[in-house]
Formats: structure tokens, sequence, C-alpha cells
């Protein structure tokens, strides 16, 4: 990833150093302690629910990098999830579409990392689909796509992929 690619990253709310921490984690991860690197990112996250975004996407970099086992990072992730799962989260669209773009992303891999926080994280997902009163109509749709995504091992059914992403015609 070159100078340019590490440029798109929001990270000048961070320190100096905090900075070149990140940007020598998305060029070589294997040259600094990802575990502190993970620790950044999700208290950044959890204090500034709209970096959590940015977060997910700098999380999927540098594991694409890496090319190494994402281990430092699960928890982490997880932690950014549950907090994007939470009431308060799913009641903003945003938030709502963070969260399933980013279980896209790297949902089987944490589901084989740790299948138990799975399991949690989705039952904190179907109960906000099914007693949040506050969702919005996008967000239930995007939390019922997810759901169907991993209930047919993270893969997209034909039938789902007309239901959600076909237009509508009348």
């Amino acid at each position: 990833m070159g100078e340019a690619g590490r440029e798109e990253y929001k990270i000048q709310s961070f320190d100096a150093e905090t900075q070149q921490l990140l940007k020598t984690a998305l060029k070589d991860p294997g040259a600094v302690d990802l575990d502190k690197v993970a620790n950044v990112i999700v208290d950044h996250s959890l204090q500034d629910c709209v970096f959590s975004k940015e977060a997910g996407r700098m999380c999927y970099a540098i594991i694409q990098v890496s090319n190494m086992p994402m281990m430092a990072l699960v928890n982490p992730v997880y932690d950014c999830l549950f907090r994007l799962a939470q009431p308060d989260s799913l009641s903003h669209e945003e938030e709502v579409d963070c969260l399933v773009l980013q279980l896209h992303r790297v949902g089987e891999q944490l589901e084989k990392m740790n299948a138990q926080r799975m399991d949690d994280l989705f039952f904190l997902i179907r109960d906000g689909f099914l007693l949040q009163t506050s969702l919005s109509s996008l967000s239930h749709l995007l939390l019922l796509e997810i759901i169907e995504f991993r209930a047919a091992g993270w893969k997209t059914t034909p039938a789902a992929h007309k239901y959600y992403y076909s237009e509508v015609s009348d």
C-alpha cells in the first residue's frame, strides 16, 4: 500500500505518535504491536461512533496487508461490532450500515476464530431487529439481510439477492 493509500484514512484526530503507529500498521503490520494498534482503534471508536466505520476499514486493510492471522484484532473488532449493535447505535442508520458492512467483510473469519462471540453478537442483533421500535425501515432491512446472510453460511442466496438487491417494478 503506497503513500496515497495510507492518506485516505482519517487519522488526523490522533496525536503525532499515534498517527505514526497507525501509518506503520497500515504499511507493515508486523513492525508494530497489533494489540496496541487494536486498542487505540477500539478506544477511539468507542468515543466516536462515526470513526467506527473508519476503524473497520483500517482493520480490514491491516489484515489484507499482513496476510497473517488476525488473532490480535479479533476481540477489538468484536468489541466495535458489539458497540454498533447496542440499542442506541441501532437507532442510527449510518451505524447499522457500518455494522452490516463490517460483518459482510469479516464476519465469516471472525466466526471461525470465536463462534461464541458471533452467536452473542447475533443474539443482540436479533433482539434489536425484533424489539427495538425506533428502527427505520432501512435499518430493519439491513439487519434482516445480515441475519439471513449468516444463516446461509455467509453467502447470499439467489432468492435473498433478488429480494434485497433487485429493483421493485410496479
